[in-house]
């Protein structure tokens, strides 16, 4: 399935390119600032799969849609709740609110028909932040736990750790499901790094003390054991 990305946001551009690039079955074919040059495209080129953010100069991502005698499916990607419902008039696909985990991505991706998708390991091997200007690709094996603050976490390595805008329940979406177990309302930690457990405390490999919640110990005992 070939798509294109129509947005005005370079990390927009540079989320979904990565991953676009990390899902088999999606051919990325091109990526556009604005609706006016995907335009032309789409009139000399075949596209299954649109991209498409709403709030950008020029041309509103809606109106574009709807000037489109043939529309490809569309996956609406923006920052704004309410044109939800004006989405779904124009028969799109998916709705989906930046920032977004890459398994929301991929449930977008599955409704529009895709049915090549990668293996676990493929998709969740890795984590995608963003790290100042730039985007960072973490190993999740090197990362030893995370603590959660409302809309931040911190991502502690052994080296360092990341502060990321993003809640630790939609961070946990992305990690590995048997790898990582939440401890705490606050705290996710990598069982891998686990080293103790003394009283209500995990004690890890780098030394830091994480509480073990009573709403979660019995399921995280479980898991470890397991």
């Amino acid at each position: 399935m070939n798509c294109i990305v129509i947005d005005d946001e370079p990390m927009a551009h540079q989320v979904l390119a990565h991953y676009i690039g990390q899902t088999p079955g999606l051919q990325h074919l091109a990526s556009f600032r604005n609706a006016i040059e995907a335009f032309e495209y789409l009139g000399k080129h075949k596209v299954d799969l649109l991209f498409l953010d709403i709030e950008m100069p020029l041309v509103n991502g809606l109106h574009f849609l709807k000037a489109l005698t043939v529309r490809p499916k569309t996956i609406f990607t923006t920052a704004y709740k309410q044109y939800a419902f004006e989405s779904y008039e124009l028969e799109a696909v998916d709705y989906l609110l930046k920032p977004f985990s890459y398994e929301r991505f991929m449930k977008a991706v599955n409704k529009a028909g895709l049915s090549n998708a990668a293996p676990e390991n493929d998709l969740t091997g890795h984590l995608l932040i963003k790290d100042g200007q730039s985007l960072l690709n973490l190993k999740q094996q090197d990362i030893i736990y995370i603590e959660g603050s409302k809309d931040y976490v911190k991502i502690f390595t052994k080296e360092q750790f990341y502060l990321v805008y993003q809640t630790l329940k939609g961070l946990l979406e992305q990690l590995q499901p048997k790898q990582f177990l939440q401890a705490h309302r606050s705290y996710i930690v990598n069982k891998n790094h686990v080293q103790r457990i003394v009283d209500n405390k995990l004690i890890l490999s780098n030394q830091s003390a994480v509480p073990i919640g009573p709403l979660y110990k019995k399921e995280l005992l479980e898991a470890m054991n397991g």
